[in-house]
């Protein structure tokens, strides 16, 4: 067996490195649309992004573990208006590009220990800041809503842990929910159409932590 003094270890860190798309949960204003001069629908427009973080693992029993992971997730999701406008049928795109910074505390439920590997179930909260909601608007980009810069998430996931010879490697699929309405409201109808503007998120991470890290010569 690979490691076998990890399970056992009180602390031990890492980092993770992922990918993530970025979606919205959209309710839209009731009786919105009246005809002439109105928003009819919202598509929106997925895209592929990253996510770099840091694993700090701290052993409560035996099989559940609690960790922060702070970091950085770097996305985008493009906003695609069907409006009415004097009477003609339009469309308009608007870019919303995130930069978050991450402070998700989860708490880790370990099943029992198969040879080199080791099945868990993830669950917990993240408090995400955006950095980029409050960037300037160009001139060109307008008309254009605006997100706000706080929300909070629940988080639940699953995945396995790889006990290597030199470190532990885990892979996890995690879905992200936003628990508060984050559409900062304007005077324009891009942005009073929506009831609510709630933030989603599924990330696949690739976790490298414990074990011997500092003595892998990559180069070799």
């Amino acid at each position: 067996m690979n490691l076998p003094k990890l399970d056992n270890q009180l602390a031990h860190f890492g980092y993770s490195l992922g990918l993530n798309t970025m979606d919205f949960v959209i309710r839209p204003a009731d009786n919105f649309y009246t005809g002439f001069d109105s928003i009819y629908a919202v598509e929106i427009g997925r895209f592929v992004g990253f996510n770099i973080n840091m694993i700090s693992n701290l052993r409560l029993t035996n099989y559940l573990d609690l960790r922060f992971l702070p970091g950085l997730t770097f996305g985008q999701r493009d906003l695609n208006y069907k409006y009415v406008k004097k009477g003609e049928y339009r469309r308009h795109t608007m870019m919303i590009e995130s930069t978050f910074l991450d402070f998700p505390v989860m708490l880790k439920y370990r099943a029992h220990r198969i040879n080199n590997w080791r099945p868990f179930l993830i669950g917990g909260v993240n408090a995400r800041i955006d950095l980029a909601s409050q960037k300037k608007i160009k001139p060109e980009d307008r008309p254009k809503i605006r997100l706000r810069r706080f929300d909070a998430y629940y988080e639940i996931g699953v995945g396995t842990d790889f006990f290597l010879e030199y470190f532990m490697f885990g892979i996890e699929l995690k879905a992200s929910w936003g628990a508060f309405n984050i559409i900062a409201y304007d005077d324009t109808q891009f942005s009073q159409y929506f009831k609510r503007l709630n933030s989603h998120m599924l990330i696949l991470s690739f976790h490298f932590e414990g074990g011997k890290l500092d003595k892998i010569k990559w180069w070799e």
